[in-house]
């Protein structure tokens, strides 16, 4: 029985992370038209989209090969199973061995290497430049994001994402600089890693400033519903992540009780809604930056992130 329980909470955990980004994707959109004194689409708009897009005919280039075809399963299989072992509502779940932030670094590169290589593989322009400019911003980011998990695996002495939200739960953390350090690059990272301002517009399609979109300009149909569900689970993931790292008040253990795991589940949508609602405030009070101004942006976050892991290793061994 406590097998059936623990199989059930992580199927609802992977279930949970699949149906509730696009709803995280329009939640954003709909502050941000409000903001801007707009009624805009509906928060369930995603959805609809994505329905419409897996109903169409996939339409292929002549000129692109099998890669091209299996990029966008690859994607999405890569983030959903990162995503999937991302503590939401509960840690310790049946899965959590393999929640490394180590793993879920390389299925995110390993998705963003399959999507580059598919923009390049049709032979168009705006292919290669949205390729080479995701290149460009994951060459800074992942030094930044390892700085990151090396701050924080100092403090809890694992990578385990379960066993960090725990050791943030129980020890008696308190406010650290290195920790205010690491959190602001993580932002940073999240920021640049999703295409969201100042790094990139996701709502553009103008090939002097898309970067993301200019790698699936080629796409249609249920390819392009991958994608775009992909990169909706990828946005629920770093927000995820943000939570459990830095925020994880209000998350159940495994095997608890069903109140208890609906209390989590409460506190990781709050949680969630929030971000949503600070990210489009964000988007909306600043300017989306010129591509060469990314390096500094990005710079910031490793630089942010090397003090951190500095501070708490000279803190550490006095």
């Amino acid at each position: 029985m406590e097998l059936i329980n623990d199989l059930f909470a992580q199927g609802v955990q992977m279930m949970l992370t699949l149906l509730a980004a696009p709803a995280l994707v329009g939640l954003v959109r709909k502050v941000r038209a409000r903001l801007m004194r707009r009624r805009g689409p509906s928060i369930f708009q995603p959805y609809a989209d994505l329905f419409k897009l897996a109903r169409k005919e996939a339409l292929l280039a002549h000129s692109s090969s099998w890669l091209f075809r299996a990029a966008p399963y690859v994607v999405f299989a890569a983030i959903w199973v990162a995503a999937a072992l991302v503590p939401t509502f509960a840690s310790g779940l049946m899965f959590n061995w393999a929640a490394d932030i180590l793993a879920i670094v390389a299925l995110l590169a390993t998705a963003r290497f399959a999507l580059a290589l598919a923009g390049m593989d049709v032979g168009t322009a705006f292919g290669g430049l949205g390729a080479s400019r995701e290149m460009m911003i994951s060459s800074l980011a992942e030094p930044a994001m390892l700085m990151i998990v090396f701050t924080i695996a100092l403090l809890a002495g694992t990578t385990q994402l379960s066993l960090i939200a725990q050791f943030m739960l129980d020890q008696p953390v308190g406010l650290r600089v290195s920790l205010g350090l690491a959190l602001i690059a993580l932002i940073i990272v999240s920021v640049a890693e999703n295409g969201r301002i100042p790094v990139d517009n996701p709502a553009t399609h103008l090939e002097l400033t898309m970067v993301h979109e200019a790698m699936v300009l080629e796409y249609s149909g249920r390819h392009l519903a991958l994608i775009e569900a992909a990169a909706a689970v990828k946005l629920l993931l770093y927000v995820s992540l943000i939570m459990s790292l830095f925020f994880p008040v209000g998350m159940a253990q495994a095997g608890g009780t069903p109140a208890a795991m609906a209390t989590g589940m409460a506190w990781w949508a709050g949680k969630v809604v929030l971000a949503g609602a600070l990210l489009a405030f964000g988007e909306t009070a600043v300017a989306k930056m010129r591509l060469f101004r990314v390096a500094e942006f990005l710079g910031g976050a490793l630089v942010l992130g090397l003090l951190g892991m500095i501070l708490l290793f000279v803190s550490r061994s006095l």
